[in-house]
């Protein structure tokens, strides 16, 4: 659960945990509260976001349905950067909770009220101390073409790695979940390749040793700047996304000499969000992952992270 008082009512003492939606509504003039079925919340502009337009007040209480999480719908679910992304090595910190679900309830905009049933969903979480140095993602769970529910999430940055000097590297992930399977393309099994313009153009290519993914995302739209964790000047206005983009997906089995074989989905969506983010964005960001050989053995090795972690909690990390 999260959540986070930033005006309480009168005389009322700001909650420690999920509250019935009622008492939040006493307790909290403006705050948020969220668990993984439950998302409710005001706030108000304080006039410190001068550089995009916005309103005065919002307000929201819905309920979520998760359809998918992080892996196949009848197994355990993953860790979206695999075990080792549960110590101080990778930053930030990213959980991918829930790649497609369904909502039901109402955000009130500036006043107006806007209702809505099964609506589609998603979820994930950042912490840690800053968004990688330059980063791009890629989302939709709504698609046309296709029978059943279809999410796909794609994302990639040059992060930085601790050590004594400055390194980065190339890190990027394409995740396809379609009938209750989980289509994982990650550097430890296998190889990402992107090409992505400072705005407009998004496309990304994958494969592993069973299947291959492209999928390719355009935007007229100018897109809205975003506050975002950075190094060197904390939340500040680093990047820019759209929830109206045109996307295709492509999924193949991988054939045994490497070409791509039978179709399993071709699916387009007009309400993909994309984003762009930090920089220097001065061209076309052209780039491939590339993982060391003994990281790419330890990120396949079966390790039980919260299990362990369980046995001795003084152990485990912020966050976890």
């Amino acid at each position: 659960m999260l959540g986070s008082t930033f005006t309480a009512g009168k005389g009322q003492p700001p909650p420690d945990k999920e509250v019935p939606p009622q008492e939040f509504n006493r307790r909290v003039l403006e705050g948020f509260q969220v668990t993984p079925l439950w998302h409710q919340g005001s706030i108000c502009d304080d006039g410190r976001s001068n550089y995009v337009e916005t309103v005065k007040t919002a307000r929201w209480e819905y309920s979520t349905r998760p359809v998918f999480g992080w892996g196949d719908v009848a197994s355990k679910q993953k860790s979206t950067a695999g075990w080792l992304a549960a110590f101080p090595v990778f930053e930030p910190h990213w959980q991918i909770c829930m790649a497609g679900g369904l909502s039901t309830g109402w955000i009130e905009w500036d006043g107006e009220r806007f209702e809505f049933e099964n609506a589609p969903s998603y979820s994930e979480k950042n912490w840690g101390g800053a968004f990688p140095r330059k980063w791009f993602w890629v989302q939709s769970n709504v698609f046309k073409g296709v029978t059943g529910e279809v999410a796909l999430t794609a994302a990639g940055g040059l992060r930085q790695l601790p050590g004594l000097t400055d390194y980065f590297e190339n890190a990027a992930l394409v995740g396809v979940h379609y009938d209750g399977r989980f289509y994982e393309f990650v550097p430890w099994n296998g190889e990402v390749s992107w090409e992505i313009s400072p705005w407009g153009y998004w496309f990304i290519a994958a494969e592993n040793e069973t299947h291959m993914v492209e999928l390719k995302a355009t935007t007229e739209h100018s897109g809205t700047t975003l506050r975002a964790p950075t190094s060197e000047g904390g939340l500040a206005p680093a990047c820019k996304d759209t929830c109206i983009s045109e996307l295709r997906l492509q999924l193949w089995e991988r054939k045994y000499d490497g070409s791509k074989g039978k179709v399993i989905l071709d699916v387009t969506s007009d309400m993909a969000a994309v984003e762009v983010g930090g920089g220097p964005w001065f061209n076309t960001w052209k780039g491939k992952t590339s993982s060391p050989e003994l990281v790419s053995k330890a990120l396949n090795f079966p390790v039980d992270i919260e299990g362990f972690l369980s046995l001795v909690p003084p152990l485990k990390p912020p966050g976890l």
